[in-house]
């Protein structure tokens, strides 16, 4: 359960580094990525238990970047390591 509270804040934290250094706020993403405020919301605040694989695929999208940039994170390298 612990690696998926990481995994979660590993996920929201990449969400806000990206609205940083995009100059953008979360409601700007939602514009740009077409994903409902409320739902970027609740992956920022830990409430998503699970957010999809289409919705972090959207919000790329609307970065301009791929899954693999999103992923190529030393936080989320070390959440593989601890997996295994």
């Amino acid at each position: 359960m612990e690696n998926n509270f990481d995994t979660r804040t590993a996920v929201a934290n990449r969400i806000l580094a990206l609205c940083a250094s995009h100059g953008i706020t979360p409601n700007g993403l939602s514009y740009l990525a077409a994903v409902p405020q409320a739902t970027i919301k609740s992956i920022l605040n830990g409430e998503s238990r699970n957010p999809g694989i289409v919705t972090i695929k959207k919000l790329c999208d609307g970065f301009g970047i791929s899954l693999g940039d999103f992923f190529s994170t030393p936080e989320f390298e070390r959440l593989e390591q601890e997996i295994k």
